[in-house]
């Protein structure tokens, strides 16, 4: 019996197919199936059955033996004894298995190798292989002319499937033959087969084998009886190539040999212990004409291609009206941190504008690089991070798209599902109900559909949008339970299990989520993260002429423009895809109404606006019923809920025909979510706002501006604290009244009195610099004269925003606010990802003095002003601008530190400038910390620059993790030491120095004699010629008053050379020199005769 696969056309394009071609061996009388096993020769075979299944036997010669065992007893015949065929009974195999499954003992070996196989080789390839290898060939195709095998015969072992695909007993299991219906193998009649080794012509229904390494030139089964010699073909013809040996199994066909490439685990030696035969050469022919075989896949069952292509249609559908207008925003490589050294918490990591690194080619180009930096077999998880509104759900829907129209050719099948429709009860949930019925539409598949499905699960990417909805997923990657692929459980049990890559392992999962609170820790092992950066100023500008364009108003696309750039706080919240929109259709409703209309100023009056016709159009009280189940869900952390949650059936109908709530992707009809993140924000605010179940003393906590240690608001609905402020203080006839009537605010007045008293009492500089800005917002918003000038008058001199996000809505507020405050500012903006225009924005205040931000994003707004001939704002951002003190951390900063003394340089040397940069001129403390990898390399590149910094009084080169500079970077910074007139601190420490590098520290000291208060050699490697030579110099160490040589190698004798030239330094003033190579009885005789000489 012999099996193999052939190789049919695939109405799929090349390069949406990825398969390989394998082949097996079968054993039963019962399967059906084509292709040729290689055969070898034969030594005696002796002992158990298991050492016959270990060892290199072919099962063609198996048929062989256990014939000549049968009828022979220990009478020796060759395999082949006739010239011209030989006969193999099928049923004497079948014995053969019998008494093998008879065997105890032999049942057991079976059992713990198929636990091997589970365990080692878990791949779904040989199950899909034997169902489908045949499915499309019927008997007449088989006995063709035209028969190919893929040229990846050869190359690929056997594998093996999943675990779930197992039985679920692997003690008792054993190989069960196949039904004649799954069409796996050629279905052969009892009797006899004839094997022809040389025959000339192939006649009708004759099907003829070649392969190397079997002895004979070719092999012709047939079915009934054996043609005559004459009628059969000669070898040159169409052939099927036999099945290529294994490079470390010479000769093995059988399933249960593998491969090297199999165990990437085990060591060389148990690879080829059991090769006893040598590799079968092939001809220089034979190679050529296994090139020339077709590498063409086999077609997908027609079930499975109708699914494809009703799933591509699904996702192929472009969104209509303003939701289908496409913008492409930066993709960028996001990272986590830790929040604190001492914490062990992370939080996505706020990178310089000019370090940010975008995702080259855009989402189609980064998910391909992902997948291909991923291990082997293993699931990969990628995030995509952004704020409520960045457009995380539009460019989910965009990924699913781009793999409809071609454009994702390393996934086969793409799911996207909204976690809203996750958070279900029950647990008779299975894998199939996640892939098909919980997506924008639901699917029909067949269960042939999803077997095919499961078998190449890298081929697989399933979407999850909106993450953060999901009830605790952070318990998803830590949880140690999972289901198995057949059994119904839980929603959560089915995410848990595809998280602990125990269902579809191998596939791909792409999260989107608002990257807050505890799933951030969740996804620290992520693969794989990247962060949406929203729109820039230009992009929100063309968004605003596309969205009038597609609505059918170009005539109005130039005073839509006018009304936003009016309003530079609202252009600046542009920059948020959903905000953008919101935006332009309260400018399309008012200049319907007439030219004279402008845009209001803040974000609440920007949704009173909108919501404000729709409230009066509504039926009583339906507004505030509305907010009230906005607020109900925040709480829980939802966006969705059902029809029969709102208080009557009015109130749906009109907040649906509205468009205040819809139905979402992938909901049942019964569910409704809103619209927006942010609209469910400023409902559940003005919910806040109208009801009296809310207590006074309670309402501050919901600014969150200073959070409780004991039961804190978590502010799940982060916009709902700007809002709130908003709608509290703004006029009421213009904000509350306009949208509830004056009489439906009656608790208003003294909710304004309490949240006034509570922002009063506040002192901004005691805040946190996040928590600092949510106080510049929120007095903004409120429009209130005394709050915002109780706010603004209290900021402190000096803002550091060091590591905090600076947006740009950020950056217009704190403008704003320092404008306002009459005072003169410092500003430390480094780690803010800061846009280059909010930069320049706050840079060109008059009343900021200083400013520190990154090297490379300060000299990059330098180079933009000197092009666009800002000159008055050039010299202002240069003169403001300070590196002190500097601490070099990475090369990168050594490299940012050599551009600002080469812009010095530059500028030096032109005409119409003169004088130092202020950051280089008075830089006067530099540390360099890069450690023991980084810092020998970067070394040489500080030093070409450190004469530059002429004011440098402080130079430390100590590192907790050691520079290791060594004896070479001593001597190139001991050239530097005459242009280093003002240096006063020398911390050597820790860095690996000699006797060699104590020398030459010697040679260039003289020069700083004048200037040099302190010198540290902590920790290094100085013996006694060493400390001969620093005792030497420092009677010449005029102004030395510190130094300090502890933890080095000198002994005794360089102990005495010091201590006696300390005699001649009456200006020093400590000289600690401890160290354990030194007898402490010879340290104390030192101390006792010279008190300055310390031991701690």
């Amino acid at each position: 019996m012999i099996r193999g696969r052939a190789a049919t056309d695939s109405p799929r394009p090349q390069s949406w197919r990825e398969g390989e071609a394998t082949s097996s061996a079968c054993g039963s009388p019962g399967n059906s199936g084509s292709s040729q096993c290689a055969t070898m020769e034969l030594g005696p075979l002796e002992g158990s059955y298991l050492e016959l299944l270990n060892s290199d036997a072919d099962p063609l010669c198996l048929y062989h033996i256990y014939d000549q065992m049968d009828l022979a007893g220990e009478e020796e015949i060759e395999l082949y004894s006739e010239p011209d065929t030989d006969t193999i009974n099928c049923d004497q195999f079948s014995r053969l298995l019998c008494d093998m499954e008879g065997d105890e003992e032999t049942r057991e070996a079976y059992a713990n190798i198929a636990e091997l196989d589970q365990y080692v080789f878990q791949d779904s390839q040989l199950e899909g292989l034997s169902k489908d290898i045949f499915k499309h060939i019927g008997p007449d195709e088989v006995i063709g002319d035209s028969m190919e095998m893929p040229a990846e015969v050869g190359q690929k072992s056997q594998k093996r499937p999943f675990p779930e695909e197992l039985p679920a007993d692997l003690k008792h299991w054993k190989p069960v033959p196949s039904s004649s219906s799954s069409l796996s193998c050629l279905n052969l009649p009892e009797g006899p087969i004839q094997f022809v080794p040389t025959v000339s012509t192939v006649p009708q229904g004759l099907w003829q084998i070649s392969g190397t390494g079997t002895g004979v030139s070719s092999i012709f089964i047939y079915h009934g009886e054996v043609p005559q010699a004459s009628q059969v073909p000669p070898p040159s013809g169409l052939t099927v190539h036999g099945l290529p040996t294994s490079p470390d199994r010479p000769g093995s066909t059988s399933p249960f040999a593998p491969s090297a490439t199999d165990l990437p685990s085990m060591p060389e030696p148990a690879l080829i212990s059991r090769a006893n035969v040598t590799e079968h050469k092939t001809s220089p022919t034979q190679r050529q004409a296994a090139g020339e075989v077709s590498n063409k896949l086999p077609k997908w069952p027609e079930s499975v291609e109708q699914f494809y292509r009703s799933l591509q249609d699904t996702y192929r559908a472009e969104p209509t009206g303003p939701d289908g207008i496409l913008m492409e925003v930066d993709l960028v490589q996001a990272r986590l941190e830790r929040s604190s050294s001492k914490s062990l918490e992370r939080e996505l990591a706020t990178p310089d504008w000019a370090e940010r690194q975008l995702a080259q080619g855009g989402l189609a180009e980064g998910l391909l690089a992902a997948k291909e930096h991923r291990r082997p077999r293993e699931t990969q998880v990628i995030a995509m991070l952004g704020k409520a509104g960045q457009g995380k759900s539009y460019w989910a829907g965009a990924v699913s798209r781009a793999w409809a129209c071609g454009r994702l050719p390393q996934y086969d099948f793409v799911f996207s599902v909204p976690c809203h429709c996750l958070n279900r009860p029950g647990d008779v949930y299975r894998l199939q109900d996640l892939l098909f019925s919980l997506g924008p539409r639901p699917l029909v598949a067949a269960d042939e559909v999803f077997s095919h499905i499961v078998k190449r699960p890298d081929r697989i990417l399933l979407i999850l949008d909106a993450f953060e909805e999901l009830e605790a997923q952070d318990g998803f990657l830590h949880s140690t339970c999972g289901p198995a692929l057949a059994e119904p459980c839980s929603l959560r049990g089915l995410l848990a299990g595809l998280f602990q890559k125990k269902l579809l392992r191998g596939c791909t999962l792409l999260l989107t989520a608002r990257p807050r609170g505890r799933l951030v820790q969740s996804l620290s092992k992520a693969d794989a993260l990247f962060e949406l950066s929203g729109f820039s100023m230009e992009q929100a500008q063309a968004y605003v002429m596309r969205y009038f364009e597609c609505s059918g108003m170009t005539e109005h696309q130039d005073r839509a423009l006018a009304l936003l750039r009016d309003r530079p706080f609202l252009l600046s919240h542009s920059h948020s895809p959903t905000l953008c929109q919101a935006v332009c259709q309260l400018s399309e409703a008012l200049l319907e109404l007439g030219e004279d209309a402008e845009l209001p100023s803040t974000l609440t009056g920007l949704y009173v606006g909108l919501l404000g016709r729709a409230a009066l159009n509504g039926p009583p009280g339906a507004l505030a019923e509305l907010a009230k189940l906005a607020w109900e869900l925040g709480r829980r952390h939802q966006s969705t809920l059902q029809e029969n949650q709102f208080p009557s059936a009015d109130v749906r109908t009109w907040a649906m025909a509205k468009g205040l709530v819809q139905h979402p992707p992938g909901a049942t009809e019964s569910e409704l979510a809103f619209p927006s993140f942010l609209l469910q924000c400023f409902l559940g605010a003005l919910w806040l706002a109208l009801s009296g179940e809310i207590k006074d003393k309670e309402l501050p906590q919901y600014l969150a501006l200073t959070p409780r240690k004991k039961r804190p608001y978590d502010n799940w609905l982060e916009g709902v604290p700007r809002f709130l402020t908003g709608l509290i203080f703004q006029p009421r006839a213009r904000c509350l009244g306009a949208l509830v009537g004056p009489s439906a605010t009656a608790f208003a007045d003294r909710k304004q009195k309490v949240l006034a008293r509570y922002l009063k009492r506040l002192q901004p500089g005691t805040l946190r610099a996040r928590q600092l800005l949510e106080l510049l917002h929120c007095a903004h918003e409120a429009e209130e004269a005394g709050i915002w000038q109780h706010v603004v008058q209290e900021l402190p001199a000096r803002l550091s925003f060091l590591g905090t996000r600076l947006t740009p809505p950020d950056a217009h507020v704190l403008g704003k606010a320092l404008e306002a405050a009459g005072q003169d500012f410092a500003l430390d903006l480094r780690s803010t990802g800061i846009d280059p225009s909010g930069l320049g924005s706050l840079v060109g205040l008059s009343c900021v003095t200083h400013f520190r931000a990154a090297l490379s994003d300060t000299v990059a707004l330098w180079e933009s002003l000197r092009q666009h001939g800002e000159t008055e704002l050039l010299q202002a951002a240069e003169e403001k601008f300070t590196i002190e003190p500097f601490k070099a951390k990475s090369l990168k900063d050594v490299e940012d530190l050599g551009k600002l003394v080469q812009t010095q340089r530059t500028r030096s040397s032109s005409e119409d400038t003169a004088g130092e940069l202020p950051a280089v001129r008075d830089l006067k403390k530099l540390e360099f910390a890069l450690g023991p990898i980084s810092g020998p390399q970067a070394f040489p590149k500080l030093v070409r620059i450190l004469t530059a910094f002429s004011s440098l009084q402080h130079l430390d080169l100590d590192a907790l993790s050691e520079n290791k500079i060594g004896d070479e970077g001593v001597s190139q910074l001991s050239a530097t030491f005459p242009q280093l007139k003002s240096l006063e601190t020398l911390n050597l420490s820790q860095n690996s120095i000699t006797d060699l590098g104590a020398y030459k520290l010697a040679e260039g000291l003289p020069s700083l004699a004048a200037s040099l208060l302190r010198l540290s050699l902590y920790n290094n490697c100085i013996c006694d010629m060493g400390a001969e030579s620093l005792a030497r110099v420092l009677p010449d160490m005029v102004s030395l008053r510190v130094m300090d040589v502890q933890y080095n190698k000198f002994t005794a004798a360089g102990a005495q050379q010091l201590a006696a030239s300390l005699r001649k330094c009456p200006h020093v003033e400590t000289l600690a020199m401890w160290t354990p190579t030194i007898p402490f009885s010879v340290q104390e005789h030192l101390q006792q005769q010279d008190s300055r000489i310390s031991l701690r």
